[in-house]
């Protein structure tokens, strides 16, 4: 294994980065107190035209604890399901739970009734926050088949002063549910009160991360508080932020890059953030032009999304100039584009849920560099305190350019899943996170990704990372989305099959990207097959998923071309 400050990796930081960075408070209601002591009148949350304070949040927060305490007899190590978008409520729910001992279970609001219900059953939940609108279809029958004692519901349209964008929330109107609580309700008959303190430790669960489950049913991420905070602070250090910058959210909240690139480091500086419901293109970028976002960590869809719209490019984010991007590979011609149209230069972070968000990152102020052979952009080096190597399937160490499983160590790693001692002890063992990410390091230093393990395709006996196809099919012109899988073969076994979707007013027969292709790469490589649809399935972080894309591939004649 090789340290994070093993040469030649520490010619490859910035000046500033310490070596040993240590988590600044042990847990993170400590962190936000401090936030509290030295800033209270800071802004901490801007939702369309309304602004919360440090203070604000505060109070609202110990309220809300005071209510769950005695409404619904919430207490320390209980489990708490939040199912919300970006909303100022969530960050209000976060702390309160946190200030009675609680673990907070964050949740997508896409997830319909029997995702819902499984989590629910997993975590041991007893309550459940959710948006009202997803309750009637979604909470009501998966509360009704658990063990869930007390629902308390929220609105987009709470807090909400102005829109900014009537699309967003055309058709909203407020619908509480009978045997629910409201949570604003709770706040105000709360006022003012707030519960004994808890005294945390680091190693108390903070949240309990579902993995996205794209390598089998999800799994309970037990991410403590040192984990939380200590993230946080890698993101403090390692992007320079500081309390003069401002967070645009892009990534949503209830996944790990929201929880510790948004929520963490706004509680840590303290800085605003920028919240703006769900994601649409349009409107984050009149929210960036209109609080002068400097700082935004998303999926690359979410920028791919940004150039493509005609009237995000309009705007002025000239302030953004930090801009971190993970959870799905990035083809170097996107990076270009951006930095084309907005003058910000994207940097690669990668991390997992097990990770607690970042453990590579691309050095800030420095370019990320391009494998030569295969055309993968540098996730970057390990960031502070981090361990890694690449691993041969025996667990063996591998040198410099040889293709492994990255296997990783650090603070920021989780001590286990939720409940699953014997996926714990496969996963993580002796503490060693064995990621399922297939890459390698070159002489450098710098990591790469391939892909997946399971992704691998094999034609005609030939290896295929379905990653270099899509980097490949990126630097046509008419690409906007790409997904690229294996698909049975009579021939071959396998052969390899891309779908994609094209940018507005952009169109190509599947001849055509093939040709393209076969010019660009080997000849077992390059897909025989091309399927054109309106959308790629994707992960909330923008991975593809592959195993739906295998689901739905229609096999089809050979074309000429191959």
């Amino acid at each position: 294994m090789s340290r994070y400050d093993d040469r030649p990796w520490l010619a490859l930081y910035d000046e500033g980065v310490p070596a040993d960075l240590e988590a600044p408070f042990p847990d993170c209601v400590s962190m936000f107190d401090a936030a509290v002591r030295d800033h209270p009148d800071r802004p901490l949350v801007h939702y369309f035209g309304t602004t919360l304070t440090v203070a604000d949040v505060d109070r609202q927060s110990a309220a809300l604890a005071a209510a769950m305490a005695e409404e619904c007899g919430l207490q320390r190590g209980d489990r708490v399901v939040v199912q919300l978008q970006n909303v100022p409520t969530f960050l209000i729910a976060m702390l309160a739970i946190w200030r009675l001992g609680a673990i907070m279970v964050p949740v997508n609001p896409m997830y319909k009734q029997r995702e819902l219900e499984g989590l629910l059953t997993d975590s041991g939940a007893r309550i459940l926050i959710e948006q009202e609108s997803l309750y009637p279809e979604a909470g009501r029958p998966a509360v009704e088949a658990t063990g869930v004692t007390s629902v308390i519901t929220t609105s987009e349209l709470d807090f909400l002063a102005d829109s900014g964008s009537e699309s967003l929330f055309a058709g909203v109107r407020r619908q509480r549910a009978e045997g629910t609580l409201d949570l604003l309700d709770l706040i105000r008959g709360y006022d003012g009160q707030r519960p004994p303190p808890v005294e945390l430790g680091p190693d108390d669960v903070a949240f309990l991360v579902y993995t996205s489950g794209t390598t089998g049913p999800p799994k309970g991420a037990m991410n403590t508080h040192r984990n939380v905070v200590y993230n946080s602070e890698v993101y403090r250090q390692w992007v320079h932020l500081t309390a003069d910058d401002v967070c645009l959210a892009v990534a949503p909240l209830f996944h790990v890059t929201g929880l510790v690139a948004h929520l963490g480091v706004a509680l840590l500086l303290p800085m605003p953030l920028v919240l703006g419901y769900r994601f649409d293109a349009a409107v984050m970028a009149e929210l960036a032009e209109r609080h002068r976002a400097t700082w935004a960590m998303g999926s690359i869809t979410a920028f791919i999304a940004l150039m493509n719209n005609p009237d995000a490019v309009e705007r002025d984010l000239s302030a953004l100039t930090k801009v971190g991007s993970g959870g799905a590979p990035i083809a170097p011609s996107t990076v270009e584009q951006f930095e084309e149209h907005f003058g910000a230069y994207i940097h690669n972070i990668y991390g997992l849920t097990e990770t607690t968000s970042p453990s590579h990152g691309v050095p800030w102020g420095r370019r990320a560099p391009v494998d030569p052979n295969s055309g993968a952009l540098s996730v970057g080096v390990p960031v502070c305190g981090y361990t890694v190597g690449i691993v041969d399937e025996d667990g063996r160490e591998l040198p410099p350019g040889e293709i492994g499983e990255l296997v990783t160590e650090g603070p920021g790693v989780v001590p286990g899943y939720w409940d699953k001692p014997e996926e714990t002890a496969k996963a993580m063992p002796g503490g060693r996170l064995h990621t399922g990410d297939v890459g390698f390091m070159d002489p450098e230093g710098w990591f790469y990704l391939v892909d997946r393990q399971k992704d691998l395709i094999v034609a005609s006996g030939f290896k295929v990372w379905p990653r270099e196809v899509e980097d490949v099919l990126y630097q046509h012109p008419a690409i906007r989305e790409c997904g690229v899988v294996g698909v049975p073969d009579a021939y071959r076994g396998e052969t390899v099959k891309a779908f994609v979707s094209f940018k507005a007013g952009k169109s190509a027969e599947p001849e055509e990207l093939i040709a393209f292709c076969k010019a660009r790469m080997a000849a077992y490589k390059y897909p025989r097959q091309i399927e054109i649809v309106d959308e790629i399935p994707k992960t909330i972080t923008g991975k593809v998923l592959r195993r739906e894309l295998r689901d739905q591939a229609t096999v089809q004649a050979p074309s000429p071309s191959s």
